[in-house]
This record gives C-alpha cells, structure tokens and sequence, in this order.
C-alpha cells in the first residue's frame, strides 16, 4: 500500500533541554549550530530557541530546540515551553554527580507537561572532557542505570573537543523523524508493516541526517 503524507504533517519535531545550571546545556547546542566551542558562556534567562533543519530520507526536517534555564527562579518559565515536546533531552555534568541526581526531578518536571508514550528521552552527560577515567567509569554506571530505568538513550558528549555532538544531535533528528512519520500513519489509519519497513530499512547513510544550511543571515 502507498500512503502520501503531508509534508508539512510531520517535517517538524520539538525539543527540548532541561537540567542544573552550567551543566553545559547552551554549549552543547552552541556547539552543534556553530561547529566551535563557545567560550563565552552566558546563562540562559528563561528560555532561548534555535531551529536546526536537516534532510532525513530526502525530505526537509527541523528540530525547534527550546534550551531552558537551569536556575531555580526561571523553573516556572521554563516549565510553560514543555508541553508538546517530541523529545526531551536532559542534559547533567560528567564531572558533578549532583547534576546527574537532580536529572530525575527535571525529567519528571518535564514529562508532567507531555504524554510519556509519545515522547524521546535523551540522557546527556556533558563535560566528557573534564572527567578522570575513574570518574567518568563510575558516573556513566549510574547514568546508564538511570537511563534503562526511564527507558532513555544515554549519550556522553563534549562541548569543548566535539566528541560525540554531532552524532547525537543527528540520532534526535532521525528518532523524531520517524516517530513523527508513524504518528502521521496511525493517525490516518494507514500504518502497516509494509509502511515501517520501507521506512526502517533504507541503508544507513540514507536515513542518517544531513545537517542543512540555514538560510538566515
């Protein structure tokens, strides 16, 4: 069976950022958009929107990030720009085992504003860099454990060196996309095996992302 979809049904994911101050959440984004590490750091007041846009399969796709403001007094701001997230992505500190145990309350912060069946969980531990091999062994043994438990993707990355970001932006992009295409086909009543396969099976370097260039000054 052939199903034709609107485009413009499903060629859009928001997502979200959540997790402590200075955990690294504006660098990573930073460092995605620009390419480079960001040295001048500054916090995020409420909340700051980017538009990443990519091709998946061939088709134009976008990502609206929302990166919220880890500090405690902007919490009720943030919170407003939760609802009707396609991923959640909540990011802690490799180096701070408190950010990593303040990730659950911000994921449950985040997951009170959406439906939990129909959201990504992204697990994101930032500051790879800055973590002793020891360190970073016993803080990513937590990590996993906390991401298998709230069923995430536990990714470990570097906003400094790079390490990790691109791919993992590419793996939000392509998890939303085809969330988004099958939330389409169930919606109109179309979806079947023969639909997930055609999508599913296309090789690797069809389905991973392209990053396309903005078209903004």
């Amino acid at each position: 069976m052939t199903v034709c979809l609107s485009v413009a049904s499903f060629n859009l994911a928001k997502v979200i950022v959540v997790g402590d101050v200075a955990v690294g959440k504006t660098c990573l984004i930073s460092r995605f958009r620009k390419g480079e590490f960001d040295k001048n750091y500054k916090a995020t007041i409420g909340v700051d929107f980017e538009m990443e846009r990519f091709e998946v399969l061939g088709v134009p796709f976008s990502l609206q990030k929302w990166d919220t403001a880890g500090q405690e007094r902007f919490k009720c701001i943030a919170s407003t720009y939760y609802r009707g997230a396609q991923a959640i992505i909540v990011v802690f500190d490799l180096s701070s085992v408190s950010s990593l145990a303040h990730a659950r309350q911000w994921m449950e912060d985040a997951m009170k504003e959406n439906d939990p069946s129909s959201v990504l969980l992204f697990l994101v531990g930032t500051k790879k860099d800055l973590s002793s091999p020891e360190q970073l062994s016993q803080i990513e043994q937590e990590a996993i454990r906390f991401s298998e438990e709230i069923k995430a993707e536990y990714w470990a990355v570097s906003a400094k060196s790079g390490d990790g970001v691109m791919n993992f932006f590419f793996r939000v992009a392509s998890l939303t996309f085809e969330a988004n295409v099958l939330s389409e086909l169930e919606k109109s009543g179309a979806r079947n095996d023969g639909d997930i396969i055609r999508l599913t099976d296309s090789t690797e370097a069809d389905r991973t992302p392209t990053k396309r260039k903005s078209n903004c000054c």
